[in-house]
């Protein structure tokens, strides 16, 4: 029997042996375990069509993966700089505080323009390290692995803050690695797949806009379903169609959905300088990453949520109609490619059918103009010579009465003969008008143009009464002043009666031109600004007219302005 020593030797590297084959059966575990999780997350990103929903199943899935606490999934755009960026484990309210959002600089931008996998304990210790903004919550290690979809860089996969205070390693590289293979492919099937429901979507929708627009419906109807559909294209909060006034200095929001709609609905703001005044312009689309708001208030900005926005014109100049504007909230995904594409083409077509209903309004207006010159000259050639020939025989007849009292009631039968003479050649005179289209505008055919400008911007049409020989008895100097007056006096009612009916009477009759707007509104404001009503007297006074402003009888306002003919 040896000593108790050389019993123990022995057994020293049994211990050994058996620690490291403990060990080795714990890596193997582990790595069955890795991959179990790794084939789950991949089966996970697999299961779902919708891009957005791919691409934070990526991130949750890589999180799971190596156990941390951060992560985030970066599309890279055309320009090399951050088009999406998508966190995950961040919350609102740190969302929120967080000053800028990422753009593609400091260590993000390392791995656009290097897409190579790249593993860090201390992120502020990289030289290429561009530091947090104001709000962004602390973090230290870091992981970052490209994800490539056929053979192109679509964006970056960010992970920080590994849990328990460990590092990221090898083995986390790989397997972050690996599922980001993984996840090109579902990338790939689900871009295809969302390519193809949008322009399903898009054909739908213009295949409705275009229907209401043709149908005779009202344009106001139109512009609703444009921002209804543009704002389910693109998951947007707030979708609203801004058009310029007649002005020109103001603009008008013709319709709203989403969040904030009925605020917004209606709304007037000043253009100049801004990005919807900008774009209908220019002509072409604007995206901004996150609307900044002014230090001064801004009846628009005020009400929309300050997250992503995308801006793009109804038409192509020189006839662009207004403005799409879609918003998303704070720490959405700002609009990129695909989807600025598709809203870009669904707004064109959308402006072509109003072109189209414009040119079937313009044929029924031809056809109108056709009828009307027919009525005019049937009242003339008959109606009237027959109305003053009865005239004539009473005038005759009544010389012959020897009654006192039934020479009167001829006597007025004549006049009111007269009177309805009077009337039938002013409507005649209304009638002809609107068939000289190829001659130099006259005062009717500058009022007429005038009323249909206006009833763009109402949704409807005003009713007009044209009297007298307007054309013959307005002098050149008078009509100077009274079209624009015309013209300020429907701009006041589009920016602020709110009106469904809108009546415009232009008489000339007894040396004097009276101009008289009313509409069924909601009145005169307690307090106004007169900068425009000023005007109106101005011009009143400088040619020895009045001007008068009041309530309406039943409601809403009545403007008067009336001149001498000189």
């Amino acid at each position: 029997m040896g000593s108790a020593s050389e019993q123990i030797l022995p057994k020293l590297p049994l211990e050994e042996l058996l620690g490291e084959v403990q060990a080795r059966l714990q890596a193997v575990v582990a790595a069955q375990n890795g991959v179990h999780a790794l084939l789950e997350a991949v089966v996970s990103i697999g299961r779902d069509l919708e891009l957005e929903t791919v691409l934070r199943r990526i991130v949750e899935a890589a999180i799971r993966l190596v156990d941390c606490r951060f992560g985030a999934l970066g599309v890279v755009g055309g320009d090399g700089q951050l088009a999406q960026f998508i966190p995950i484990g961040v919350t609102e309210g740190e969302i929120a505080r967080i000053a800028e959002w990422p753009h593609g600089r400091g260590l993000l931008g390392l791995l656009i323009k290097e897409p190579e996998a790249l593993r860090l304990e201390e992120i502020s210790e990289h030289p290429e390290s561009y530091g947090f903004p104001d709000g962004h919550p602390p973090m230290s290690t870091f992981l970052g692995v490209p994800i490539r979809v056929r053979d192109e860089v679509f964006g970056n996969l960010y992970l920080t803050e590994k849990n328990g205070g460990r590092h990221f390693d090898a083995q986390d590289e790989t397997i972050v690695t690996a599922l980001a293979t993984a996840a090109g492919i579902a990338i790939d099937n689900a871009r295809q797949y969302d390519a193809t429901r949008r322009r399903e979507t898009w054909l739908d929708a213009s295949g409705e806009v275009t229907h209401v627009l043709l149908s005779g419906r009202d344009v106001g109807e139109a512009l609703r379903l444009i921002v209804t559909h543009a704002r389910a294209m693109t998951s947007s909060d707030t979708a609203v169609v801004a058009v310029p006034d007649m002005d020109g200095r103001t603009m008008r929001i013709a319709a709203a959905d989403g969040a904030g709609a009925d605020e917004l609905n209606g709304l007037e703001f000043t253009a100049e300088g801004t990005l919807s005044a900008a774009v209908v312009a220019s002509g072409e689309p604007r995206s901004v990453n996150e609307i900044r708001r002014r230090p001064e208030p801004s009846p628009l900005l005020d009400r929309l949520p300050n997250g992503p926005a995308l801006l793009v014109p109804l038409g192509a100049k020189p006839q662009v109609r207004g403005v799409l504007v879609l918003v998303k909230h704070r720490g959405g995904a700002p609009f990129f490619g695909p989807a600025s594409r598709m809203v870009h083409a669904f707004a064109n077509q959308a402006a072509i059918g109003l072109e189209l209903a414009d040119a079937r309004r313009e044929t029924e207006r031809h056809g109108l103009v056709d009828d009307r010159e027919r009525i005019a000259r049937d009242l003339h050639d008959v109606v009237v010579q027959r109305l003053f020939a009865s005239a004539m025989s009473l005038t005759a007849a009544a010389r012959l009465i020897d009654r006192p009292d039934v020479a009167a009631r001829v006597e007025r039968a004549v006049d009111d003969l007269d009177a309805t003479i009077r009337q039938i050649r002013s409507t005649i005179f209304a009638l002809q008008s609107s068939s000289k289209d190829d001659a130099a505008p006259t005062l009717r055919g500058r009022l007429v143009g005038v009323m249909e400008s206006a009833g763009e911007q109402l949704g409807f049409a005003p009713g007009l009464q044209l009297i007298g020989a307007l054309d013959n008895a307005v002098p050149d100097e008078v009509g100077e002043h009274l079209v624009p007056v015309l013209q300020e006096a429907l701009s006041n009612v589009v920016r602020h009666a709110r009106a469904s009916r809108v009546d415009v009477i232009v008489a000339a009759a007894g040396g004097r031109v009276r101009l008289v707007v009313s509409d069924d509104g909601i009145g005169l404001p307690a307090q106004r600004r007169n900068s425009g009503l000023a005007n109106l007297a101005e011009r009143a006074d400088a040619l020895g007219g009045t001007f008068d402003v009041r309530p309406g009888e039943a409601g809403g306002t009545a403007l008067t302005w009336e001149v001498p003919l000189r």
